[in-house]
């Protein structure tokens, strides 16, 4: 179980370690040129997991799947990075919200059509290099794709007076500026702390479902919900926040409503035979996470001004991916070996464990992630070298 482990958590350390250079990247290089490397090294990242598959005799394979995890955990920190950009150089200020949630969506969707898809392709043992060659083919077309179509990083007439200043401070002032932001460093604690609680989410849910008793099958399911309810819950928000300006009220709401839904797991996670309960939960702990999302992303640049799109999300998502390791190596110490027990689905090499310490932690983590953000007002001024923009004052640029 170990190893499986870290096939899902090599994705936050090696974006928690690369993450500044994949905001260098954005901010520096342009949205073409970090397109196009996070294609190629998805497409590399393929490629070598099928390696010891299609070569006989492959030494060490598991050293071939953990490098190709790596460069597509590499490629992902430019992938995840990227939506606000987007949305701030080749969208007006009306539709940024939008045009962020619809990018940011494309991950998890990708991620709940692997879901749905890999148990199709894999039925027993053998057919794991069936489904990395499967993989490999949609990987393959992206990097085609953006390494032919793809031609400028921003559009020929800005389309808004706010795209013209994108990035305008230089990469280490920009960085230096975010710490030194105290709304932007409330505002990134908090959703990077949600960023952490869903990834732990998604790394460790079939092991604790299974020690209740729920099928391997159901925790897909569950996994499922998360996921599609978390992008209706973004097409829902984004173009009322978009119509309304109510960044710093979304978010706060939202990050209430997910905390409250991660306490609820982690009570109802802990009994038998409630199915439908962990379902609902589930679904709730998506809609109110993902939900959230692409607002906070946005709240994010706002609140950084004159600092680049890349470094102002990139941040945040390399702090939240921190915190997503540290959670999930609390939550697995914090687990306890306990006696097979008559209504474990844990399957052979799945030993049961009690998680009654770690739902403990879930539930006071959920608490504390939002309460600096309720205390800090309305984290929206956003200081510049004339001075302080006022919300209004921001809009008004970015019209």
């Amino acid at each position: 179980m170990a190893q499986i482990n870290w096939l899902s958590l090599v994705y936050l350390v090696v974006s928690t370690l690369f993450g500044v250079v994949a905001i260098w990247v954005l901010d520096s290089v342009g949205l073409r040129g970090a397109t196009i490397l996070g294609a190629w090294l998805n497409f590399a990242g393929s490629v070598l997991r099928i390696v010891p598959c299609v070569v006989v005799g492959t030494q060490n394979p598991f050293a071939f799947l953990m490098g190709g995890q790596s460069l597509c955990a590499l490629a992902q920190s430019l992938v995840i990075f990227s939506p606000a950009k987007v949305a701030a150089l080749w969208f007006p200020q009306h539709q940024r919200a939008t045009a962020n949630m619809l990018a940011t969506i494309s991950n998890p969707l990708g991620v709940l059509v692997a879901n749905v898809l890999s148990p199709a392709l894999v039925k027993e043992g053998e057919d794991i290099p069936l489904m990395l060659g499967v993989y490999a083919i949609p990987a393959g077309v992206v990097c085609l794709l953006s390494t032919i179509c793809l031609r400028e990083s921003v559009p020929p007439t800005p389309p808004s007076a706010g795209a013209t200043s994108s990035t305008s401070e230089k990469f280490l002032d920009g960085l230096k500026l975010l710490v030194q932001n105290k709304a932007y460093v409330i505002l990134a604690v908090c959703f990077g702390g949600c960023l952490g609680i869903s990834y732990s989410f998604s790394a460790l849910l079939q092991q604790i479902l299974c020690a209740s008793g729920y099928s391997n099958g159901f925790s897909g399911l569950c996994g499922a919900l998360f996921i599609a309810f978390g992008i209706l819950g973004a097409l829902a928000l984004s173009p009322y926040v978009d119509r309304t300006k109510h960044f710093t009220e979304a978010t706060k709401i939202g990050l209430c409503l997910v905390s409250l839904a991660c306490m609820a797991f982690a009570l109802v996670s802990l009994l038998q035979g409630q199915m439908f309960a962990l379902a609902t939960t589930c679904s709730l702990l998506g809609l109110f996470g993902f939900s959230v999302t692409p607002v906070a992303m946005e709240l994010a640049v706002e609140c950084s001004f004159p600092v680049g799109e890349g470094a102002a999300v990139g941040l945040i998502f390399v702090l939240g991916q921190a915190e997503g390791i540290l959670i999930t190596l609390a939550m697995i110490a914090l687990t306890v070996q306990c006696l097979e027990q008559s209504f474990s689905t844990c399957q052979q090499g799945e030993d049961p464990l009690d998680w009654t310490g770690e739902h403990h932690m879930e539930s006071s983590r959920g608490t504390g992630q939002v309460s600096p953000m309720w205390g800090a007002g309305r984290p929206w001024a956003v200081q510049t070298q004339g001075g302080v923009w006022t919300e209004g004052e921001r809009e008004g640029l970015g019209s």
